[in-house]
């Protein structure tokens, strides 16, 4: 899926897993981007360690896994949200993060200040 029109796409793929492994130790097996105007999505799949797999059996600490990230995303995430700005030229107003448990994804959501294209990009297979 790599085309002239993913570049920035795929800068913000590897900027993306840069930031997951330097905020919690763990590298996705794959990063999807896509960039629709004024929002910014991006899927990690397997993004979740073995032992944050394991917390996820239990019901009650997979919803205190799923705060946990949350609250890292929102304290740590203004390194990645000032390189998405640098990539795409517009500002990031908003960003929040999802996890679903399970399937160790995680699901990061940025809205944009303005229009930044139409992009996509991934480097993995979806069904992880």
């Amino acid at each position: 899926m790599d085309s002239p029109d993913s570049i920035a796409a795929q800068q913000i793929a590897q900027a993306a897993r840069a930031f997951e492994q330097q905020r919690t130790g763990h590298v996705p097996l794959s990063v999807s981007v896509v960039l629709n105007e004024d929002t910014l999505v991006i899927t990690l799949r397997g993004a979740l360690s073995p032992a944050e797999k394991a917390l996820a059996g239990n019901p009650k600490s997979a919803a205190q896994l799923q705060e946990l990230h949350r609250q890292l995303f929102a304290v740590a995430s203004g390194p990645l949200r000032r390189e998405i700005e640098r990539i795409v030229g517009v500002k990031v107003c908003e960003a929040t993060a999802e996890i679903e448990t399970i399937a160790g994804t995680i699901v990061q959501v940025f809205l944009l200040a303005g229009r930044a294209g139409t992009q996509t990009w991934s480097d993995g297979p979806t069904d992880v």
